[in-house]
């Protein structure tokens, strides 16, 4: 393998804290969500909300080079993420995530081709895969 890039960030203070990137391109406060028990604070993020928009970026990326690959023209991609923290029957937590995918001009069929392929290259799935749940859809529709 070849090191291409190092992402740096540091957290202080857990979810109540901060958490910023070694270049100070991002500082973000941190707090838990009012469905959680926390203040529900506006101007507050928590760390599945920076995941869910790290994953629809990358996601959309993804969709971008199976097009290439495929041969698609593609315009406007949207892919909006939700990630879910889950209480396990057996006691603990989870993530889940939800990615659905707007994919204009481009008809069902080649849209879930294009997802499928997205999904088998994307970071974020190669990461996550196996470990979590991860739902995907085309225009409201289940891949």
């Amino acid at each position: 393998m070849t090191l291409l890039f190092t992402a740096e960030a540091t957290a202080i203070g857990g979810r109540q804290g901060y958490a910023e990137t070694s270049d100070g391109a991002l500082r973000v406060k941190l707090g838990i969500p009012e469905a959680m028990g926390g203040p529900g604070d506006r101007g507050v993020t928590n760390p599945e909300q920076l995941f869910a928009m790290g994953y629809a970026a990358g996601f959309g990326s993804a969709i971008d080079y199976a097009a290439h690959l495929q041969g698609v023209a593609l315009a406007t991609v949207r892919v909006h993420a939700k990630v879910h923290i889950v209480r396990r029957d057996n006691g603990g937590f989870e993530l889940a995530v939800e990615l659905a995918a707007n994919l204009a001009g481009v008809d069902r069929d080649d849209a879930r081709q294009l997802l499928q392929t997205a999904h088998a290259v994307c970071l974020y799935s190669r990461a996550t895969r196996e470990n979590i749940v991860v739902t995907i859809r085309v225009d409201g529709v289940e891949t």
